[in-house]
């Protein structure tokens, strides 16, 4: 169960990774700009609603092939929760912040390193802990449904077809401590890098 676990957390770097990338990026970008946020606000919403295992068929389709779909449907999970509270936290920067930065006369690269980002930090990582978890569902849900992938979700329904009742069991268990250390991993860098921070 330890390799079949490795297997499923290394997917879901993958596709976390390049859902915090994407979601940071695309969020200052709309939080900053807001006819881009009243334009695309309404699609980040509709696109958030749809369910993990939705995406699964596309994805094989799209892709062909089971490792690069699973990575995308954790990748397409975890995303917007990580834009919509980053783009979110940016506009929450309290006017004076802004006013500040106006009378320095402040570079676009000093705003966003001593104003945008600190100041909207809290968001951000409020998206990446809804976001891990997130992402660890959507990897074992995927994995029981596509065949042939190895990590843990695949091990839960092998274990279901030989009726090992003890083994879904330990899986689920399994499952849940990791999601807890990795949303536990996730609240500890907050700590690192926001001082203060109590979460």
């Amino acid at each position: 169960m330890f390799w079949q676990t490795l297997a499923s957390l290394g997917r879901v770097a993958q596709g976390y990774s390049a859902a915090a990338v994407v979601g940071i990026s695309v969020g200052v970008l709309v939080g900053t700009n807001k006819v881009l946020n009243k334009a695309l606000d309404p699609l980040f919403q509709f696109l958030r609603m749809v369910a993990p295992l939705a995406w699964v068929p596309i994805a094989l389709i799209a892709l062909q092939q089971n490792q690069p779909a699973a990575i995308f449907v954790i990748f397409i999970t975890a995303v917007w929760p990580i834009l919509i509270n980053t783009a979110e936290g940016v506009r929450q920067i309290p006017e004076d912040y802004n006013n500040v930065a106006k009378v320095l006369k402040l570079s676009r690269k000093d705003y966003y390193l001593n104003i945008l980002f600190p100041a909207a930090l809290p968001y951000i990582f409020t998206g990446l802990r809804i976001a891990i978890g997130l992402a660890w569902l959507a990897i074992i849900a995927a994995e029981i449904v596509m065949s042939g992938i190895v990590g843990i979700g695949f091990f839960i329904w092998d274990a279901y077809q030989q009726n090992y009742i003890s083994e879904i069991i330990l899986a689920v268990i399994y499952i849940g401590a990791v999601g807890l250390l990795l949303d536990r991993a996730v609240a500890y860098l907050q700590r690192l890098i926001i001082p203060g921070s109590d979460n």
